[in-house]
């Protein structure tokens, strides 16, 4: 037998992140073809075998009896040879289970999600030595069946491949996910260094599978809003149905950024998720308000690039970011206006329009960010996942300005 493959090539990494995140088989296939120079060679089935297979209990059987009926298959078709132990793994499963038996077993398989960082990237906040962050994510099956906030969606890994390819745009900053489903989002925002973690979804049992995901990539969870706890590792996550979501409650958490990812795709839940949206980014007058009874015959500072400060809202794009910098006058600290970024896919034209005009009735300013603020291709692996199909929005109150 050849030499072993050397597990850091890009090929081998590509391969192997490809079934730990549980890719359809013809996709993990033509990276093995791809580590084989176009063919599954023992030396490729080998490292298949010692790297990706030497634990099959963490897998779900379903899956890995599908990939090694396709593989031993594809092997058999090149008339190659097949190795003895991928041959008994698959006479395992076929005879400790039945067809029928998979369908009745728990709904729930865990992906391991990798991002894979390129050359030259050692510089950045998010990236490690091994140039590898993966996440463990509790997943849904049953997607057909309403169990859609316990998928993961193609914006959730566009967004999360923003914060890590631009993490000084989240580390530091107070972060606010709406819609948080499986939880990569505060994940990767928490891999950041955000200083303030808050996830949120309007189910409780996509509440409940994101905690798991959560104490799974050990972090603490935390249930409630206590002030002045800003610990990196510990996590808030809260029951927040928009349709229900009072005005006190969304102007109790004080984001710096909102982040949302798919959450343009109800016709239904547009108005609401508009409503939450004004209200979260309109935070800064309403607590310039608490604080001052007599806000109506005061205006904020507002302070510029240049130094100059006026007493009318003033906007500065930056990197993507919203620059309304306010100070009340009573200290010398101050804060930029909240901004969001969204991530979606256009699904129905339609409903997307029907959000971009509730949004402007709701006094919000939309920009679309796609051409100038991109992620870098953290997924190269993942070939379900086309990165082109997210589109990126920057969202800002126009009462700010």
């Amino acid at each position: 037998m050849e030499e072993d493959l050397d597990p850091s090539l890009p090929s081998s990494r590509h391969l192997l992140s490809s079934i730990l995140a549980m890719e359809p088989s013809h996709c993990v296939i033509s990276h093995a073809r791809a580590c084989g120079g176009g063919s599954i060679t023992e030396q490729v089935q080998q490292f298949i075998w010692d790297h990706c297979l030497s634990a099959p209990g963490d897998f779900h059987a379903p899956y890995l009896k599908n990939f090694l009926k396709k593989l031993i298959s594809q092997v058999e078709s090149d008339r190659g040879y097949v190795l003895d132990n991928l041959y008994e793994l698959y006479a395992h499963y076929m005879t400790s289970f039945k067809d029928d038996s998979f369908a009745k077993r728990d709904a729930r398989i865990c992906k391991r999600i990798s991002f894979l960082f390129p050359e030259g990237c050692s510089k950045l906040l998010s990236c490690p030595h091994s140039r590898t962050v993966v996440f463990s994510l509790q997943c849904s099956l049953n997607m057909l069946e309403g169990d859609t906030g316990c998928s993961i969606w193609p914006s959730s890994l566009f967004l999360s491949e923003l914060i890590l390819s631009h993490p000084e745009l989240f580390s530091d900053k107070s972060c606010f996910e709406i819609g948080s489903g499986v939880g990569l989002v505060g994940l990767c925002l928490a891999h950041v260094k955000a200083s303030q973690v808050i996830l949120s979804d309007g189910d409780l049992s996509t509440l409940a599978n994101m905690k798991f995901n959560l104490e799974l990539n050990h972090l603490n969870v935390e249930a409630n809003m206590t002030e002045g706890n800003k610990d990196p590792n510990k996590v808030k996550c809260l029951y927040l149905p928009w349709e229900s979501a009072s005005e006190s409650q969304l102007q109790e958490i004080m984001p710096d950024l909102v982040l949302g990812a798919d959450v343009i795709y109800d016709p239904a839940c547009l108005p609401h998720l508009v409503r939450v949206l004004a209200i979260l980014l309109n935070q800064m007058n309403s607590s310039f308000c608490r604080q001052h009874s007599s806000c109506k015959n005061l205006s904020p500072n507002i302070k510029l690039g240049n130094g100059e400060a006026r007493h009318e809202n003033d906007i500065e794009i930056c990197d993507g970011r919203c620059k309304a910098i306010y100070n009340d006058g009573s200290s010398s600290m101050s804060k930029e206006a909240p901004v969001a970024y969204i991530a979606y896919v256009i699904r129905n034209i339609e409903t997307f329009n029907y959000f971009l005009t509730l949004g402007t009735q709701g006094n919000l300013d939309i920009v679309d960010l796609t051409d100038s603020l991109k992620p870098l291709n953290l997924l190269c692996f993942m070939q379900s996942y086309n990165q082109a199909s997210v589109r990126l929005l920057r969202i800002t109150s126009s009462n700010m300005q």
